[in-house]
């Protein structure tokens, strides 16, 4: 099924590793030009940009920039890095966010970590999402659409992250629904739309591979038994970012959790351990 999205611009940010990349991947596929947006990871999307090329990816398709998307005026310089090199920014993939440590109770989370988790994960999204709306307007777009990058914490809550939870949860219902009933006053078929990751294989989180009994405990809440990889995130954004495949979809929330609530959904007997990894 087409999606059309072949030469249609995508600014993904927090590309250069994770589901990031795995997304990056999947728009050049459908034949887009990306611009693949890092903060810290600048070696890691620029060896993604290499990697492309040598698989035989147009370079004229590619753009890496750095930026702070806590920053106004580093957000608005990364889509007229957009701009000047494909033109107008018909979607946007919010990815970027980051996840605290350690652990810290509500009754001991410091404001100073507070602020910085909100900025990181809630404040850039909408900053992304604000200057993707305004241009959009700028330059009649009839059919733009954004994707927010969720997570089942913003659902469900997670204990010793409360900061990471209220920032998801902002971006996944309010930020999405009042966004959704507003690029429609300038852009009549314009979408918003989170994805909503629950346990996914990232590097990051295949820490938790060594600890067989985290991942028995975590795959006890998970209908389908087993963890997610990036590319069922990034098939989600992809469906959702295209206006033929998903054109009369907005303001929802797609869950890519494998089913999982906040419960016990099965007996630590139950679960196959090398049957859960993608």
């Amino acid at each position: 099924m087409e999606s059309g999205l072949k030469d249609k611009t995508v600014i993904v940010t927090g590309a250069s590793g994770g589901i990031g990349a795995e997304v990056v991947r999947q728009f050049i596929a459908e034949g887009a030009n990306v611009v693949i947006h890092y903060f810290s990871g600048g070696e890691r999307a620029e060896n993604l940009a290499g990697e492309l090329k040598s698989e035989g990816v147009d370079p004229d398709r590619l753009r890496t920039k750095g930026a702070d998307l806590r920053d106004e005026a580093a957000v608005a310089q990364l889509f007229d890095a957009a701009e000047a090199m494909f033109g107008t920014v018909d979607v946007l993939v919010a990815n970027a966010g980051k996840w605290p440590e350690p652990d810290e109770t509500v009754g001991e989370l410091p404001l100073a970590r507070w602020n910085e988790v909100i900025a990181n994960n809630l404040t850039s999204a909408f900053l992304c999402l604000r200057e993707f709306m305004y241009r959009s307007k700028e330059h009649n777009m009839v059919n733009p659409s954004a994707v927010l990058i969720g997570s089942t914490a913003g659902d469900v809550g997670e204990a010793g992250h409360s900061d990471y939870a209220s920032a998801k949860s902002g971006l996944m219902y309010g930020l999405v629904n009042s966004a959704k009933n507003e690029i429609v006053r300038f852009a009549p078929r314009g979408r918003v739309n989170a994805v909503c990751p629950g346990w996914t294989m990232t590097p990051m989180a295949r820490k938790l591979a060594s600890d067989e009994s985290a991942m028995k405990r975590a795959l006890q809440t998970i209908a389908l038994r087993k963890f997610g990889s990036p590319r069922d995130v990034a098939n989600a954004v992809v469906f959702l970012a295209s206006s033929d495949l998903a054109g009369h979809i907005t303001g929802e929330t797609l869950f890519v959790s494998g089913g999982m609530e906040g419960r016990v959904l099965h007996q630590p007997d139950e679960i196959d351990v090398r049957a859960a990894l993608p």
